[in-house]
């Protein structure tokens, strides 16, 4: 067991509303009140950031709420920022709770004279004196050893698992769980384990960057309501292109279930103008008031695993606990 009382919460600008409600799920688990910290992160006049912590954190377990979405150099900035004014406030342990890890597409050189950004990013959190660090859904799950330090990958596999057989429970049997493309197929493939669902493909190949050329699929979705399974969805184009090209093939109805919302540009009004009956995302990017006001687009809550993720952490008990629905399930009661 840590020396210290409670685990303690700090939170920059990328998801302050993420932030709160894990603080309350982690009061509701401990029966005490876990606040953020006090502090303030700001900019000043030219941009630069600031930030002061009012609380005492000596010999603290800390622990940073902090995505790395839109603006990603922004809220990357305050994480390392806020990791740096913790340790020289002689914090004992920092743990970077980064629900979206930005730049973890760019985990390879694809072609010459390019560059490896997250193990660069990587480098730069561990250098700022973050111990620990707490994600889901990587892009790519090769990134956590591009750390030197302990990371703890949850997945959201299981939430879309419980929403699925609340949301499908008449027509469970009538589900084909389809991958975007052939390098998220051990993704599906953990999903339609869940809920007992075949698995069907949808091969793309690209011209260039962010343009589809040709899409073909690979199983019979006749008569069959597709759930696409994918990690990130940004500007949705491959993934409004894909649910029509299923359509095509036959399929009754088209749904997508997606971790992270990056939802950039155009990607709200492709949605609502696609024919997807639904996406679901989790918060761990904060919604803006497009996609709040999507109603085509419905959000599942993350903080209830996040805040027994961290109690975990701070425990010294098992994380991957979670990926299992008997575990998780109990925690996200009242939810489905």
């Amino acid at each position: 067991m840590p020396s210290v009382q409670e685990p303690k919460l700090i939170a920059g600008n990328a998801n302050p509303i993420l932030a709160q409600a894990i603080s309350r799920r982690m009061s509701l688990h401990r029966g005490l009140h876990v606040g953020l910290v006090d502090a303030r992160v700001e900019r000043f006049n030219d941009q630069e950031i600031f930030v002061e912590v009012f609380e005492n954190v000596r010999g603290e377990d800390m622990f940073i709420i902090q995505p790395t979405s839109n603006p990603a150099n922004d809220n990357l900035m305050e994480l390392l920022i806020m990791s740096d004014a913790l340790r020289r406030s002689s914090a004992s342990r920092i743990t970077a709770v980064i629900p979206y890890f930005g730049y973890a597409r760019q985990d390879r050189r694809s072609k010459a004279r390019t560059p490896i950004s997250a193990k660069l990013v990587a480098n730069m959190i561990v250098e700022a004196g973050i111990e620990r660090v707490l994600t889901m859904d990587l892009h790519a799950t090769q990134i956590q050893g591009f750390f030197d330090i302990p990371v703890d990958n949850l997945y959201a596999s299981p939430i879309f698992e419980m929403d699925i057989k609340h949301h499908f429970k008449d027509g469970v049997n009538d589900i084909m769980v389809v991958s975007p493309d052939v390098g998220g197929v051990g993704r599906a493939r953990e999903l339609a384990k869940r809920v007992s669902a075949p698995l069907s493909i949808v091969d793309k190949r690209r011209e260039k960057a962010g343009e589809v050329a040709e899409m073909t699929v690979i199983g019979s979705v006749a008569d069959k309501k597709c759930i696409i399974v994918d990690d990130i969805v940004d500007t949705a184009g491959t993934l409004c292109k894909a649910a029509e090209v299923l359509m095509e093939n036959g399929a009754s109805e088209v749904h997508a279930y997606i971790t992270h919302g990056v939802l950039s540009g155009p990607a709200v009004e492709r949605i609502g103008k696609s024919v997807m009956k639904s996406l679901v995302v989790t918060d761990s990017i904060q919604a803006n008031e497009n996609v709040s006001a999507a109603k085509n687009i419905r959000i599942v809550p993350t903080a209830p695993m996040f805040a027994q993720a961290i109690l975990n952490i701070w425990n010294g008990t098992s994380v991957s606990s979670l990926f299992d629905v008997k575990t998780l399930g109990p925690i996200y009661d009242g939810h489905y």
